[in-house]
């Protein structure tokens, strides 16, 4: 294990036997995974595709079939202990102790986790996630959002180097959303790795240095945001044009090409394959003036959309 990665996963399978009606199902297949130290690191896949398997190995909460992990350093068979206290987990349910203050369960969770009383964060914690004013307030008179946040403070309690966020925007409304971004990039600049799991592709594109995509146990695809989104070929470009026009000219056929409205062309095409200037060279050539130009390129859900169709 090097020291370059904050997780190292290689050749790991996860088979849940055959239980009742339930047949055997293979899990995780062959996953091999290094995520970087400092890293916003974006793992998505459609539901049942094996990520909240691979996070609950890393946690130690499910045991692998087969493969090789270690956090921090730490190879999770022959240092578990140590693989598990370098990561925190938020996980997509909300589980909160309905009876205690947001700073009663992160007094107890610092406390579970061996945590002298001298170098707990508590207030620190629920300042940083926007609840110190709910610090001796109980836990069931919170928000679902405030549950949420409180979730992330308990996972921060022993100031573990990972921090993992499963699903942690799920259900929240827009604003809430946008504090906890803020919270992931506050968090990040303080040297903690993050690894995220969502189903708001706008989330991964916002934040993630860089995406696994995972589907039916398998990493399918695995790059920087930018370099997944430069994959997809399919980009559009919209001239409208300084008259209106009947059709489109016989000069503009070699391209992919439709008429929009009275005066708007629309082009689809391939960047490795044809360019925009092409485009403006043949329209000038047809006769007429560009009076406006728009683009259109893929996003993250285009990708994702393509890479898991199969």
């Amino acid at each position: 294990m090097t020291q370059e990665y904050a997780i190292e996963i290689s050749g790991l399978n996860k088979t849940y036997k055959a239980s009742g009606r339930a047949p055997e199902k293979q899990a995780l297949i062959d996953v091999d995974l290094n995520i970087k130290k400092g890293s916003i690191f974006g793992l998505l896949g459609p539901n049942g595709a094996g990520k909240s398997t691979l996070i609950n190995i890393l946690g130690g909460l499910v045991i692998k079939t087969s493969g090789r992990v270690a956090t921090w350093g730490y190879d999770l068979d022959r240092d578990i202990r140590n693989a598990k206290a370098a990561i925190g987990i938020v996980p997509q349910e909300i589980f909160f102790d309905a009876f205690f203050t947001p700073a009663q369960s992160l007094e107890l969770m610092a406390g579970l986790y061996g945590v002298p009383k001298a170098e707990r964060r508590t207030m620190e914690l629920l300042e940083m996630v926007g609840l110190a004013d709910k610090a001796h307030s109980y836990s069931r008179s919170l928000s679902g959002g405030m549950k949420r946040r409180l979730l992330m403070a308990k996972a921060m309690v022993h100031s573990p180097p990972i921090l993992v966020l499963d699903e942690p925007t799920a259900g929240v409304d827009i604003e809430l959303r946008r504090q906890l971004w803020k919270n992931v990039r506050m968090l990040n600049e303080q040297g903690v790795t993050i690894v995220l799991t969502t189903h708001y592709l706008e989330e991964a594109q916002e934040l993630c240095d860089e995406i696994a995509i995972i589907n039916h146990g398998r990493v399918i695809a695995h790059d920087t945001t930018r370099n997944l989104l430069g994959r997809m070929e399919n980009k559009e470009v919209r001239f409208t044009l300084d008259r209106d026009f009947d059709g489109v000219s016989e000069a503009l056929q070699a391209f992919c090409v439709e008429k929009i409205g009275k005066r708007g062309l629309l082009f689809r095409y391939a960047p490795s394959q044809q360019s925009v200037g092409a485009m403006i060279e043949a329209v000038q050539a047809a006769g007429f003036g560009i009076v406006d130009v728009s683009t259109t390129e893929s996003d993250l859900e285009d990708v994702f959309l393509q890479l898991t169709a199969a």
